[in-house]
């Protein structure tokens, strides 16, 4: 797969290269009409649209609530955290950086959120200091529902790829909830809930 993304890679500079030769050179020959296709396809691909702007609800500055659920059966840990959101890469991702508390210690995050034109799917990433892992996962919306699914090494058991699912509920400018569910747990199965309100 990362051959592909060298050529797409590749394909983009081609054609930027081509256009400008062209341009600079009336004699130049003209480019190949599939490389220009090509190139106008990635540029349309790589464009940010509505699917983008959906998640602007998401940007801002947050106080946020965390639930963790450590056992289904039990009442969850409850801490404050602060969250501020914003766009990045000229509007393509929502990049998020979260400070909180786990057990009593200090707790950062950092989250992209985006929109892969390619795919049609939303994709996430999520990277803190407590863990060497990386939790991504990748779905689709549903009015203003975002459901992703992927996996992550969880430290704790030793699984390599734990099943996980994410939820964003974009409630209102104002406020939105983000859920974590560990799928084996059947109907218990959520593991976190954060509650952002905007400040």
């Amino acid at each position: 797969m990362k051959h592909v993304g060298y050529i797409c890679s590749g394909l983009v500079l081609a054609g930027t290269l081509i256009t400008s030769l062209a341009l600079a050179d009336d004699k130049a020959a003209k480019p190949d009409p599939k490389t220009e296709e090509a190139f106008k396809k990635a540029q349309e691909a790589s464009t940010p649209g509505p699917a983008h702007k959906a998640l602007q609800p998401l940007v801002g500055d947050w106080n946020a609530e965390v639930k963790m659920w450590m056992e289904p059966d039990k009442p969850p840990t409850v801490s404050r955290a602060t969250a501020k959101s914003t766009w990045t890469l000229k509007d393509r991702f929502v990049q998020q950086e979260f400070n909180g508390e786990f057990m009593g210690q200090p707790f950062r995050g950092l989250s992209f959120l985006g929109y892969d034109n390619v795919r049609q799917q939303y994709r996430s990433v999520w990277l803190d200091d407590m863990s060497t892992s990386m939790v991504t996962g990748d779905g689709e919306a549903a009015g203003k529902v975002i459901t992703l699914e992927g996996t992550y090494a969880c430290a704790m058991t030793g699984e390599k790829h734990k099943p996980a699912k994410q939820i964003y509920r974009i409630l209102s400018n104002d406020k939105h909830i983000f859920e974590m569910h560990d799928p084996t747990l059947g109907d218990k199965s959520k593991t976190m809930e954060i509650t952002y309100t905007r400040k």
